[in-house]
């Protein structure tokens, strides 16, 4: 039952209980009335307009009121009250119900325009989301408590999108100040790599320091994609989607062929509104980790209908650690040994949220991972 059902049964049966209680009240005080002594007499003769309240027979004695005609009626006292009583009785309960049936409807109005800001507020919370934090509920009216419910909501989404903001730079900037180190430092081992003078056990030792300097510089590239994304899109514009699947392939043959994966490709015209970069960013992570999570041998899936699904074969994933997956640097134990970086479905979730779509994975049957990715797709077409 919603709220506002509730408040307009509340108000229905406080309306009920005070209406009973005032019928309660008029018959009770129409119980302490006292009508005339003795009785009253009407002739069915005399037109109704002409006759009076009431014609006083007390003192009449049984032989002058058989003297009277025919068509007089008689009541007594007791038959006048008992017949008033009865008739306020059934006339104030129709009233009732026809009362209780408008203050229902007025309830329910009522009860709408009170919960209208309750609404406004739940609202703008749907429409709220850690990388959308620029909506406001604004409400209008007086200074009463839902004002200062709506007021201090908007104040709390201030401090919020303040600090989410913040922390977006703080990451954008550091990766950014962390790559000129790195640069230098492959720099400096390639250099003392190509020194004719170099012993193996140095070389050996360039080349492990070599993989350790790449993989740092994959991380940081992975944390300014996730950055960017999660500041959302500054810009957009028409992106065929099967064009960059078809990229992202040809670019990860080389990897697949080192792992020995094959790909398995079928896509459709598929057009989406949003940033190249962050959606190359975003296959090619999908693609990537479909080929580094896989075993020798394997395949991957990559199909572009309604959605972009990615599908590998690999180790079997649990269920219960899916969902773990989309979180930074959160990976299965048996996938630690390889070269990701741990930030590749999370990339793909923040891009996809930048451009108001979701992604979504399950274990694959037959091991390995099935992920989903639902990109808004424009009615814009090719011609053909």
């Amino acid at each position: 039952m919603t709220l506002r059902t509730r408040l307009t049964a509340w108000y229905a049966g406080v309306f009920l209980i005070a209406g009973i209680a005032l019928i309660g009240l008029n018959y009770w005080l129409l119980a302490e009335w006292t009508p005339v002594s003795g009785g009253m007499a009407v002739s069915r003769a005399v037109p109704a307009e002409q006759l009076p309240s009431y014609v006083d027979i007390t003192g009449v004695d049984g032989v002058a009121a058989a003297q009277l005609p025919a068509d007089t009626l008689v009541y007594t006292a007791d038959q006048v009250k008992s017949d008033t009583m009865d008739t306020v009785l059934w006339q104030s309960v129709i009233a009732l119900l026809v009362a209780a049936v408008i203050a229902v409807w007025l309830g329910w109005v009522v009860a709408g325009r009170v919960l209208a800001p309750l609404h406004s507020i739940t609202t703008t919370a749907h429409r709220l989301e850690a990388e959308r934090l620029d909506q406001r509920i604004e409400l209008d009216g007086p200074p009463d408590e839902l004002k200062e419910l709506a007021d201090t909501f908007d104040g709390m989404l201030d401090r919020l999108a303040s600090s989410f903001d913040s922390q977006k730079r703080f990451v954008a900037n550091a990766s950014h100040e962390l790559r000129t180190p790195l640069a230098v430092q492959r720099t400096l081992i390639e250099v003392a790599l190509a020194a004719p003078d170099a012993t193996d056990e140095v070389r050996r030792l360039g080349a492990h320091l070599l993989d350790t300097n790449e993989r740092s510089e994959r991380l940081i590239d992975g944390l300014l994609v996730l950055a960017k994304s999660d500041r959302g899109l500054t810009s957009r514009e028409l992106v065929w989607l099967d064009e960059v699947v078809d990229d992202e392939v040809a670019s990860c043959e080389t990897l697949a062929a080192e792992k020995k994966v094959t790909f398995v490709v079928e896509t459709r015209r598929y057009l989406v509104d949003g940033d190249p970069v962050l959606l190359s960013q975003l296959v090619g992570n999908l693609l990537r980790n479909a080929v580094l999570y896989n075993r020798p041998g394997g395949s991957v899936s990559v199909r572009l209908d309604q959605e972009l699904v990615v599908t590998n074969t690999g180790p079997t994933v649990p269920a219960q650690a899916v969902p773990g997956l989309f979180e930074p640097f959160r990976r299965l134990r048996d996938r630690t040994g390889t070269a990701g970086s741990g930030l590749g479905l999370s990339i793909v979730q923040s891009v996809a949220k930048a451009h108001q779509g979701s992604a979504k994975a399950r274990p694959n049957g037959g091991g390995g991972l099935v992920v989903q990715v639902n990109l808004p797709e424009t009615g814009v077409r090719q011609p053909s």
